[in-house]
């Protein structure tokens, strides 16, 4: 990244990490390796206060981690509609995992430094569709109740319970987009819900709606009442449009593979959602919500509904409830919208997961990962920031790590592939954001790709396809027990988390790009905490041979906190080397010198998608490559209030303003101020004057 002494330009500056892993050690013919014991700071024994950023994720799925109960296999002894679907060698069959299994486990996740873990949806499902079983959870019927096949209210209570001594945090994975398929059309299904000819409703647009070409919704003799609570039954609640094709208004509208589509426009719908949730949190007390579906959620529902169950939650005592969305896109656009317009506190980070696959596992160059970084600026508005947005590799819809490795570097070594796995993992747990471990990674699986192809069990499977897949780091198979500590992963994420714990900046410091060259695999950031303003190097190298990076130093000494000791400082110049597939990470002995602001100048504007980013001039006296300001904007409505839309801490500056914040004030000027870490301060306003429309915005400044 260019980096300019006295005049920094907008945009925004990011970073990323990566580790070494340990030679590979076999579960069937090499020796057990002694187990790790982990150092906890005293802030991972509080949960409840606990912020976000100082937690690492696990994301299982209960029905295929760990069966505690087999008593429950079958679902319930009562109710039809959530009884069956234990099939435990189809990849779509419920296989028995729960939530007493997940207790059992609770050590084996402590172990590993996990300290927040996130599930499925565990809500009494439909356990059986025309498409396969519901062991994944997101076929809800009741919305109230546990599903059978998981367990209990009160197996959940306890928990809750046995994670919060731990100080692990329990996250629900939530849905309110749809309900499980229930509702059926007259005009192209039969009375018993079997479709008349093909298998899908065509979706209908809303012209057609209004022409008069309509679906007439029923539900099927003996499944009225099978919705709780009791409104989620009548079909007024839902667009009965047909199926979704994922484009258009059917991405709103559509029925989501067939499932019923609430209409989250409806306010009765908007409340009812609202008290749901709300009586989740006061009955189980969970730490936050992950939302599934939330780009198919119309926007109005989510500016209403994120903040009222945040409010609700700090009511119950939860003063640090996080939630973050599920908007499967890489485009900062969309993604943000949601944590800017939509009130979210973050979301899954998809173009996070899609850079750091392109660069580690598919040798592109590291400026995706610089390009990332400084896409952070979307969302940093008035209440949100990137550095809250959750860091993952793979998931349960996409594939594994382990298979995008497999796919990308059919032909590369096994320790190569470990190693990449392992560094990866680096990146993502020393990056800005909250790391997500998805559950049997960390056993080296690599499944076979897509939705089902990522579900194997981490109990003995049954499954022939799961069974067929190879497992990095060792000789044990998807057919084995696979909670096996003394793993190279395990052990490689364990040291991972150790070094996040020990080390604050690596988990809420601001990240600075710092080294990014076309032609050079080998990349930098830095990361610095207002606290001591001591830089954190971070030199990552994805490639297969030793890198040599040179850049300018902060300080006259650095400490070398993990990897090679390869580095040296000349004339104020800090040469490292990395070796292969590997990370760096030096700390600065002084504090990064503090600088003097001397001007703010307004660039001009670019209109980008539904936004406005305004770009800003820096003029300051400044002798190293990491200026230490904060830029705040404000806009002045026409009752003469100024309203703080953004905020900026790393160069280039700017801020990105949604075309809705013009619409909803009608702003008449910009204040900008630029504060050093000293607390002094430039200001500067500028007139502004927008012709602001749903459509597009026009805007001059002067």
């Amino acid at each position: 990244m260019k980096l300019l002494h006295r005049f920094f330009l907008i945009t925004i500056a990011a970073s990323t990490l990566v580790a070494c892993s340990e030679q590979n050690h076999s579960q069937s013919k090499s020796p057990k390796l002694e187990p790790i014991e982990l150092s906890y700071p005293a802030i991972y024994d509080d949960y409840l206060n606990r912020d976000i950023r100082d937690d690492i994720f696990y994301f299982v799925m209960p029905d295929r981690f760990y069966n505690g109960n087999p008593n429950n296999d079958l679902g319930s002894k009562t109710i039809k509609q959530s009884k069956g679907g234990f099939v435990i060698n189809d990849v779509r069959g419920f296989h028995g995992g729960d939530i007493q299994g997940v207790e059992q486990k609770l050590d084996y996740l402590k172990n590993l430094g996990v300290s927040a873990i996130w599930m499925t949806p565990i809500l009494r499902n439909k356990a059986i569709q025309s498409d396969g079983y519901g062991h994944h959870g997101y076929w809800i019927l009741d919305f109230t109740q546990i599903d059978p096949h998981f367990g209990s209210n009160q197996d959940l209570k306890n928990l809750i319970e046995a994670a919060h001594k731990k100080g692990i945090k329990i996250f629900f994975d939530i849905i309110t987009n749809h309900t499980a398929d229930v509702i059926k059309y007259e005009e192209c299904h039969n009375q018993d819900g079997s479709f008349i000819d093909e298998n899908t409703c065509p979706f209908k647009s809303s012209l057609q709606l209004a022409e008069g070409d309509k679906y007439t919704p029923f539900v099927p003799k003996g499944d009225e009442n099978v919705k709780v609570p009791a409104w989620l039954n009548d079909p007024k609640f839902y667009n009965n449009q047909g199926d979704s094709i994922w484009q258009g208004e059917s991405a709103i509208n559509g029925d989501f593979v067939g499932l019923d589509d609430l209409n989250t426009k409806d306010p009765q719908v908007i409340s009812g959602m609202i008290d749901i949730y709300k009586n989740i949190i006061s009955e189980f007390k969970p730490d936050g919500f992950r939302i599934d579906t939330v780009k198919h959620v119309d926007m109005i529902f989510w500016s209403q509904f994120s903040p009222a169950i945040l409010a609700h939650a700090k009511q119950q005592g939860i003063p640090n409830f996080h939630v973050f969305g599920e908007v499967y896109s890489a485009d900062p656009i969309e993604l943000s919208s949601y944590t800017t317009l939509g009130k979210m506190p973050a979301v899954l980070d998809f173009g996070f997961q899609s850079a750091v696959a392109n660069v580690f596992f598919r040798k592109k160059s590291p400026q995706e990962i610089s390009q990332l970084f400084e896409n952070d600026d979307f969302y940093n508005d008035h209440d949100s920031q990137a550095d809250l947005l959750m860091n993952f590799l793979g998931n349960h819809d996409m594939g594994r790590a382990g298979f995008f490795l497999n796919d990308s570097l059919p032909n590369a070594s096994e320790q190569e592939k470990l190693q990449r796995d392992i560094l990866a993992h680096a990146f993502m747990y020393f990056s800005r954001g909250v790391p997500v471990i998805y559950y049997g990674d960390e056993q080296g699986f690599t499944g076979l790709g897509g939705d089902v192809g990522a579900r194997e069990d981490m109990f003995a499977s049954q499954v022939k396809e799961y069974n067929k897949t190879k497992l990095l780091g060792t000789e044990a198979t998807p057919a084995d027990d696979n909670f096996d500590p003394s793993h190279p992963i395990y052990r490689g994420l364990q040291k991972l988390a150790q070094l996040r714990m020990d080390h604050p900046t690596l988990r809420r410091g601001l990240t600075f790009n710092r080294y990014f060259q076309k032609n050079q695999p080998a990349f930098a950031i830095s990361r610095v905490a207002k606290e001591d303003a001591l830089e954190y190097l971070l030199a990552f190298n994805p490639s297969t041979e030793s890198q040599t990076i040179s850049l300018e130093s902060t300080a006259d000494n650095y400490q070398l906190i993990d990897g090679s000791d390869s580095f040296s400082i000349v004339n104020g110049q800090l040469e490292v080397t990395i070796p292969a597939l590997s990370y760096t990470i030096l700390k600065a002995s002084t504090p990064v010198e503090m600088s003097n602001v001397l001007a703010l100048d307004f660039l001009g504007h670019e209109k980008q998608g539904r936004t406005v980013r305004f770009d800003y001039r820096l003029s300051a006296e400044i002798s190293h490559p990491i200026p230490l300001f904060e830029v705040t904007t404000e806009i002045k409505d026409e009752q003469g209030a100024y309203t703080l839309i953004a905020k900026d801490n790393t160069p280039p500056y700017s801020a990105i303003i949604d075309n809705d914040v013009f619409i909803r004030y009608s702003p008449t000027d910009i204040r900008v101020t630029i504060s050093d870490w000293q607390g002094k301060s430039v200001e500067q306003t500028f007139a502004l004057s927008t012709n602001a429309s749903t459509e597009k915005t026009k805007i001059s400044i002067d």
